[in-house]
């Protein structure tokens, strides 16, 4: 199996430029929009050439585009943080039977499409920025028209008690494109029952 140390590379990325893609009181949906899809256009050339990437050699030949639900600024949404009482170290499955270390940190409470949501912030024993947080998910999408074995979005808290998830920068874990790669599985608290149309769409093999 090979080593999570790359999985750490694409988080540290991701994280990255989801920072810089936080909205402003002046930013517009259409600065929005293009923001998001310059951000598509370098995941996809990450997965495509980069030495790093999951994809073997012989994958990386056929592969000529990521898919994605169409940018919905709606599923951008302010959520608020929530402290787990029993805050701890828990083992989080992973694809291979292993496990990893992160800390139940927090659930994040919002809204979407009319009904009220709850997800569990996770937060790696290898974080050095403790305003960072994991989130893996999975609904209604997943094994149909997303990848079965869940999404990932990289967050920053933004405020005391609040954070703000971007579906539309969810994306797909290694083990998606290369089933050598072992990745966390969504804990049972983020397996949404409604379908959220947002983000990396499951990766077709050619």
């Amino acid at each position: 199996m090979k080593s999570q140390n790359i999985f750490l590379i694409i988080v540290v990325f991701v994280v990255s430029v989801s920072v810089v893609y936080m909205l402003t009181n002046s930013e517009t949906t259409e600065d929005y929009i293009e923001k998001i899809e310059k951000e598509r256009e370098r995941q996809f050339k990450f997965i495509r050439f980069n030495i790093d990437s999951p994809l073997t050699a012989e994958q990386k030949q056929g592969f000529q585009a990521l898919s994605f639900y169409p940018i919905d600024p709606e599923f951008r949404i302010k959520a608020k943080m929530v402290p787990v009482e029993d805050r701890k170290m828990i083992e989080v499955p992973l694809t291979d039977g292993s496990v990893e270390k992160y800390l139940r940190h927090s659930y994040a409470e919002f809204e979407l499409k009319g009904k009220s949501h709850r997800l569990l912030l996770l937060q790696s024993v290898k974080e050095v920025d403790m305003r960072n947080f994991f989130l893996a998910f999975a609904d209604a999408t997943s094994g149909e028209e997303t990848y079965g074995g869940g999404r990932y979005i990289n967050l920053r808290q933004d405020g005391k008690n609040s954070i703000t998830i971007d579906f539309n920068l969810a994306y797909n874990p290694y083990c998606a494109y290369n089933p050598d790669f072992a990745c966390p599985l969504p804990p049972k608290e983020n397996i949404l029952e409604v379908g959220i149309l947002a983000g990396e769409k499951d990766y077709k093999k050619e």
